[in-house]
């Protein structure tokens, strides 16, 4: 398994357990990191992975946002767990990161539905995804202005 993929599914398992736990995303990191480094059957967490998470929890209420706007039919609140933490995942991904073309980042998503969720979710990962891949400059354009205010 490809470095970066392995790191975006331990960044989703993070973002899963603290979604789950009603916990922040940093405190899972925490514990993550910690459970690494006192247990030798626990992997390290990787630096891609600490960053997907800590971008993310910068744009928690952005990303949340973005979500309930654009699935149609689905309440984030209503979303399967899973889905919705790998769409926080990959929404925060396409629109913040740039080193992962557009196109890698939706297929890694695709393919995390497929492992943890249902028949139905990697097309509707797939069709939300891809809709915030549509959207992609606007938003950037849209966070600017309240990135240089701060």
């Amino acid at each position: 398994m490809a470095a970066r993929n392995k790191a975006r599914k331990r960044a989703f398992q993070i973002l899963f357990e603290a979604d789950q736990r009603g916990s922040t995303v940093q405190t899972v990191l925490a514990d993550w990191i910690r459970l690494a480094r006192t247990d030798d059957r626990q992997p390290p967490v990787s630096e891609y992975t600490m960053q997907l998470v800590e971008g993310y929890a910068q744009h928690i209420a952005r990303i949340d946002e973005l979500i309930a706007t654009y699935s149609v039919g689905w309440t984030l609140d209503r979303m399967p767990v899973v889905d919705r933490n790998i769409l926080r995942l990959g929404a925060y991904e396409l629109v913040w990161e740039d080193a992962t073309p557009d196109a890698v980042v939706i297929d890694e998503a695709v393919q995390l539905a497929k492992e943890f969720s249902t028949d139905d979710s990697p097309a509707f990962v797939n069709g939300l995804l891809g809709r915030v891949k549509e959207l992609k400059p606007s938003l950037r354009r849209e966070q600017e202005p309240r990135e240089h205010q701060a």
